[in-house]
């Protein structure tokens, strides 16, 4: 069941619970775009981990109103208000692709509450020096952020367009998708059960409006609000070395500047490789502190 929590300045706040509910507590920060739907680990897979996964809307995808001019630090404010009115007081935060950079803020700005954070497939600040942003990035991904770059919210009614588009027919859009994908990619789509949960959650990401996915490429683009040198819990960061998507440099560069970090470059894997590492990095995120392997990454 779908609980609408509502934030401290009155928005909605979409939220789902899978697995274990008596289990240990992970937020699960979806992609751009994408929604509280997925994709999860089969119920199972949660059951036999012990985890109670978290999933929700970021402000403007499915059923979660908008927070206009949003940051990526803001994310922190939504996980907080959740984890209290679901009485949480400590809780791991994975966020995968575009809920990559989100998890890294709750790392940063939620180090009482969030013990351990993993970001998969994620992005670097678009101001990194030293990093060529672009470097190996596929040219649709290229054309939107330099679009975002140049234009910044003058790309909301082609992304408006798009959306509507999706909406209309998700199973266009994945396939539209699967022809930029690498060959392990495509392994990973052609799943029957992992194309349902996409075309579920891009239906739900777009249920009302493009709003979400317009918010998160000008977050990611515009100052995150927050230093990766003030992260100071376990953080992991994993990437599939042939990622188009989002380019595993993004991670290296990272791991540079998080002190705490473990970085994992994955060879033979790419973008949609971090749907089969869920399992793995959801337990090491559960790991007590000081357990064997618990700050490493040998089972990645």
């Amino acid at each position: 069941m779908t609980t609408v929590v509502p934030a401290v300045d009155g928005r909605g706040l979409a939220v789902e619970e899978w697995g274990e509910p008596a289990g240990r507590p992970v937020f699960l920060l979806h992609g751009t775009p994408g929604s509280r739907l997925g994709p999860i680990p089969r119920p199972m897979v949660l059951y036999q981990l012990g985890i109670r996964l978290i999933t929700f809307d970021r402000p403007g995808y499915g059923r979660s109103d908008r927070r206009i001019g949003r940051a990526v630090a803001d994310v922190a404010d939504d996980v907080r208000r959740i984890a209290n009115t679901l009485e949480l007081r400590e809780f791991a935060v994975l966020g995968r692709s575009g809920g990559g950079p989100h998890a890294l803020a709750c790392a940063a700005l939620l180090p009482g509450r969030a013990r351990r954070v993993a970001a998969l497939v994620g992005l670097a600040p678009a101001q990194a020096e030293g990093l060529d942003w672009f470097e190996g990035m596929a040219a649709s991904n290229t054309r939107e952020y330099l679009a975002v770059r140049r234009q910044g919210p003058l790309v909301s009614a082609r992304l408006r367009s798009v959306a509507d588009r999706i909406r209309a027919d998700p199973a266009q859009y994945v396939a539209d998708l699967s022809a930029e994908l690498t060959q392990s990619d495509r392994r990973v789509v052609s799943d029957a059960g992992m194309r349902r949960m996409l075309l579920e959650t891009f239906a739900e990401a777009f249920r009302t409006s493009a709003d979400g996915w317009i918010d998160d490429l000008l977050a990611f683009c515009a100052p995150w609000g927050f230093e990766l040198g003030e992260i100071v819990v376990p953080t992991m960061l994993w990437h599939g070395a042939n990622d188009t998507f989002s380019p595993a440099g993004h991670s290296r560069w990272l791991a540079d500047r998080i002190p705490t970090s473990t970085v994992v470059v994955q060879p033979g894997s790419a973008h949609f490789g971090a749907f089969d590492v869920l399992p793995d990095v959801l337990t090491w995120l559960v790991q007590p502190d000081g357990a064997p392997g618990a700050r490493t990454s040998q089972r990645l």
